[in-house]
């Protein structure tokens, strides 16, 4: 029987997908629909295999959500049926759970006090104990048939947060932020980055009763303080009910989430690039560990947990946009500095430096600056090519990689190349397009990687395959090298990639280290791979 391959197999791109991205808006008098409608645009490459939108009149709470890319879900007919005053966007990559219609976002689910809809980037790491939580609390018996992901069980537990037995792991105090103080960073006393959240345990449960003032910000501040403190792994999450907005990102702070100002709102996003393209203007990060609401009052901050910040490295090699700002430094800019590292530490004899594209472009541009080896596009990318529900032929699946890339001969033949890739995961990518190279005339191909071997598996947002499945865990970098046909390869230091960044040890290197931020107990789902589990 002809097997159908994989859109990785199909494609010739074996790199790392993240989860999803996460836009949300409060913007009384703005046309939200259309608003978060483009600001997916900006989030579409986090997530390509369904959208969704939901937006609040302050009565009730619409959603339209289907698989697809963003212009093939929304159409103008159903943006003009999703009026408010309150929006949410996601666009999903499924890591966890079937790429399916259900389970895409935003969720929906009721409350104490009406309803409520939420998207989530990342990947919760205790999605067992939390359904088991969820199941033994809910009313309806069939609860676990709804609950597939983790993000459909976070919904669930808002809801029946009055219900969840035992103390309330609340910590710290709450805070009104004026326009004046927005910028500032919430200084919450007790919370400091040295503590660390990998367990908050017993310790954290510090009041029987909810004080006073925890629903001062909104309706859902009582269950998100009950719920966000028992959530384990990586989480960006914007939800709202039908009158406020609300933000909250992990401990760790593993993915990225931002604020920004509109003329007449406020706008939450997992990039900056989308507060570019709606023409917010950027305030400040959601910062590890924190919740804000924001309403008619402003915006309300508090912190949940304790914090010890380990932001996605990857972020910084390959998953965020170009354009996008992590922790005050530009992504560019960090990756342009990761091929001028590389460039001081694997020097090669060449002619030509040249990107795979488009990931590759920052890098290959950083090491020819640094080497003064002149920069050239060798390759073309269809930008077309995406995901395809055809089953393939044996003849497109010898197409492979030509499908995505096409070489220029008359710039590559005869040269010695230097080809610079963010990363090598199984190593079909490179072992295809060394090839394709050498067909085109290469005289030699160097391939340069922009950042370490990737040893070890993600379980915070990342489908990383198995460890079984990287080339690196079972090769050293020569057995590579044979593997894609290189006439040499380098991979950038750690010390390298992370000086780069400038974010000194706030970051999570767990797929470099096999070191993570939080325990990883045995039997902990790996994302994107289904049946396989931390060993």
């Amino acid at each position: 029987m002809d097997h159908a391959l994989s859109d990785v197999e199909i494609f010739g791109d074996d790199h790392p997908h993240d989860h999803c991205g996460v836009f949300g808006v409060w913007a009384p008098g703005e046309d939200v629909s259309r608003l978060t409608y483009f600001s997916l645009y900006a989030l579409q490459h986090r997530g390509q295999q369904s959208a969704g939108i939901a937006t609040s009149n302050g009565e009730q709470i619409l959603v339209y959500k289907d698989q697809g890319l963003v212009n093939q879900v929304f159409s103008e007919q159903t943006l003009q049926g999703l009026q408010g005053h309150i929006g949410l966007g996601h666009v999903r990559y499924a890591t966890t759970g079937a790429d399916t219609w259900r389970n895409a976002q935003p969720t929906l689910g009721p409350t104490s006090a009406g309803t409520l809809a939420l998207c989530h980037n990342g990947n919760l790491i205790n999605t067992t104990e939390l359904r088991e939580l969820a199941a033994s609390i809910a009313e309806d018996d069939n609860f676990e048939h709804g609950a597939s992901t983790d993000t459909s069980i976070v919904t669930a537990l808002l809801g029946l947060a009055q219900h969840i037995p035992g103390p309330i792991p609340y910590v710290g105090p709450a805070r009104s932020v004026t326009a004046a103080s927005v910028e500032q960073t919430p200084d919450h006393s007790g919370l400091t980055q040295e503590n660390n959240a990998g367990d908050l345990g017993e310790s954290a449960l510090v009041n029987e009763e909810m004080p006073e003032n925890t629903a001062e910000g909104g309706a859902l501040i009582p269950a998100a303080l009950k719920v966000l403190p028992r959530l384990k792994g990586a989480f960006s999450l914007v939800f709202m009910d039908e009158n406020t907005l609300y933000g909250a990102r992990d401990p760790h702070g593993y993915r990225p989430l931002v604020l920004g100002r509109l003329y007449s709102g406020w706008v939450l996003a997992s990039e900056t690039a989308a507060l570019d393209l709606c023409g917010a203007t950027f305030v400040r990060e959601i910062q590890p560990g924190e919740l804000v609401s924001i309403d008619s009052n402003g915006v309300h901050s508090r912190y949940f947990a304790v914090t010890q910040a380990s932001t996605c490295v990857f972020e910084y090699v390959y998953l965020a946009r170009p354009d996008t700002t992590i922790g005050g430094r530009r992504i560019v800019a960090a990756r342009q500095e990761m091929g001028a590292i590389l460039a001081r530490e694997s020097p090669v004899e060449a002619d030509l430096v040249m990107p795979t594209p488009e990931s590759g472009n920052p890098a290959a541009i950083g090491y020819a600056q640094e080497s003064g080896i002149p920069f050239q596009q060798g390759l073309v990318k269809n930008s077309y090519v995406g995901r395809t529900f055809i089953q393939p032929t044996q003849s497109l699946r010898q197409l492979g990689i030509r499908l995505k890339l096409n070489p220029l001969r008359e710039i590559i033949e005869g040269k010695r190349l230097i080809v610079i890739d963010d990363s090598i995961v199984r190593g079909n990518t490179q072992r295809a397009l060394v090839k394709m190279l050498r067909e085109a005339g290469a005289g030699e191909v160097h391939v340069r990687i922009s950042s370490p071997p990737v040893l070890w598996p993600c379980f915070f947002g990342i489908d990383f395959p198995t460890r079984a499945e990287l080339i690196a865990s079972s090769m050293n970098v020569d057995e590579i090298r044979q593997s894609i046909g290189a006439d040499s390869l380098a991979f950038l230091s750690m010390d390298g990639m992370v000086e780069a960044t400038r974010q000194g040890t706030g970051l999570c290197l767990g797929c470099f280290t096999g070191e993570y931020p939080e325990p990883i107990k045995k039997g902990t789902p790996i994302p994107g791979t289904p049946g396989a589990t931390a060993c």
